[in-house]
């Protein structure tokens, strides 16, 4: 008697985390790694980065990337530099931006570890950053990009294609067909309407839907993101102060860009210099003009929205402005305050009540910027402690995440819903509050909370 042997999903990361995605499937004798992303924000997630996967690199035979954040593709150099010589599949747009986002991640890694060792503040003998810029080449080598809805062949039973995710530029849902049946991983869903990217595409059918949860409990607030934005600029300014925007330099950058190039047109806020200072922010704005087909601005916009700002990539520019404590808006990474130059600005500039340290993103567990949100008044970075007198405000409008309504909305579209759904990249109390929603609704659909490192069958056993 032939035995079958059943599809699996195993989650080696974001699975009751927001961070370090990548799914295993198993299937047909293949096994197929949906993200390879880092994980972020606290210590104990953050020293899983150096433990090695719970399977063989060299068993990998594929990885299918949804879109260029870090959380999602940081780890792949790791693959790469321990053996991993197969395809990393994705769209052009995303293997631009993966570059850049692993090419600033591995300088990065590299200017700590240096750091740590001249002023000897590492545990270790000697602090080894986890991949370099020579293993980010390496790793690059290995892309294979395609259309939106250009379906792959993987195998004789395999097929595969990316879908809009309206997340960021190039951002993907990847959706598998094995003969007959359709598994969709929906990477990051993005907003209904986003601000510059067309909306996420509508899905028809799926028999097995693995879901993000990052806002799984919560509906975004429907104030105007510009005339919040507005309100903030008008206030620092009115106290002479200085507006620090911590930015992901991925679409948030552009968002940013857009809704000052519409203030400033408009005579809605004052002349007052806005700098870009983040390369790899500047780096991945340049990447717009690339792919006039993938977001909804026009030539002109793009431009007028780069006259608006100065662009900041040499260190003594950037070291002369952070310096300098006259009015400005600064736009800087890292987006949870985990590194880059936005560190400077906050030593320099949030010991003033006068300055506004604004947020207008996602908060991972365990960053600075999680921890300034939710009241800390003192955060550690350059090994001393510095207390935080400045402003601190949020504008959660602006993200790109679909929330508890929008998902609701999206799985509203299927014609036919899918039996099983698997919620990731969520942290515990979002996942729980969108099953409850989901099985509210939709009492028809397995809904799984899936546990890292566990083999789950792809299909519900009986």
């Amino acid at each position: 008697m032939e035995t079958t042997i059943q599809d699996t999903l195993t989650f080696l990361g974001a699975a009751g985390t927001v961070t370090g995605s990548k799914t295993l499937l198993e299937s047909s004798g293949s096994r197929i790694l949906i993200d390879c992303g880092l994980f972020q924000g606290l210590k104990e997630l953050r020293q899983l980065n150096w433990v090695n996967l719970p399977i063989s690199i060299d068993s990998i035979d594929v990885v299918l990337l949804t879109h260029a954040h870090l959380d999602h593709c940081g780890y792949l150099p790791v693959l790469a530099k321990n053996g991993y010589k197969g395809p990393i599949h994705c769209t052009q747009a995303s293997k631009e931006l993966t570059n850049i986002i692993l090419l600033d991640s591995a300088k990065i890694q590299e200017e700590d570890a240096e750091r740590a060792n001249t002023h000897n503040y590492t545990k270790h003998k000697k602090a080894k950053p986890l991949y370099t810029v020579e293993d980010v080449h390496k790793t690059m080598k290995l892309f294979v990009t395609h259309d939106y809805n250009e379906w792959v062949i993987h195998s004789s039973e395999i097929k595969f294609c990316f879908r809009n995710s309206g997340h960021i530029l190039g951002a993907a849902m990847v959706e598998i067909q094995k003969n007959e049946q359709k598994i969709l991983f929906s990477g990051d869903l993005g907003r209904a309407k986003p601000l510059l990217l067309y909306p996420r595409k509508v899905i028809k059918e799926a028999d097995v839907l693995i879901l993000e949860s990052t806002y799984g409990d919560r509906i975004h607030s429907e104030q105007n993101a510009k005339r919040e934005l507005q309100k903030v600029i008008l206030d620092t300014y009115e106290r002479k102060g200085i507006l620090m925007i911590p930015t992901f330099a991925v679409e948030r950058a552009q968002e940013l860009m857009f809704l000052l190039h519409e203030l400033r047109n408009t005579e809605s806020i004052p002349d007052i210099p806005i700098y870009l200072d983040s390369p790899m922010g500047i780096n991945a704005t340049n990447v717009y003009d690339n792919y006039p087909d993938l977001h909804n601005l026009s030539r002109l916009v793009i431009r007028e929205m780069y006259e608006n700002v100065h662009y900041i990539s040499d260190y003594e520019q950037s070291r002369n402005i952070v310096l300098d404590s006259k009015p400005k808006i600064v736009l800087a990474g890292s987006g949870m305050l985990e590194g880059g130059r936005i560190i400077h600005y906050l030593n320099n500039h949030m010991s003033s009540k006068k300055n506004t340290l604004l947020f207008v993103g996602f908060q991972g567990a365990g960053t600075r910027g999680r921890a300034i949100l939710e009241g800390a008044r003192e955060i550690k970075f350059f090994g001393q402690y510095h207390t935080i007198n400045c402003e601190v405000k949020s504008i959660m409008g602006l993200s790109g995440h679909a929330d508890q309504e929008e998902i609701i909305e999206w799985l509203e579209g299927f014609r036919k819903l899918p039996q099983r759904i698997f919620l990731n990249h969520g942290e515990p109390h979002q996942r729980d509050a969108l099953r409850s929603k989901i099985n509210y609704l939709f009492p028809e659909i397995d809904v799984v909370l899936p546990q890292p490192y566990i083999p789950y069958p792809v299909e519900e056993t009986e």
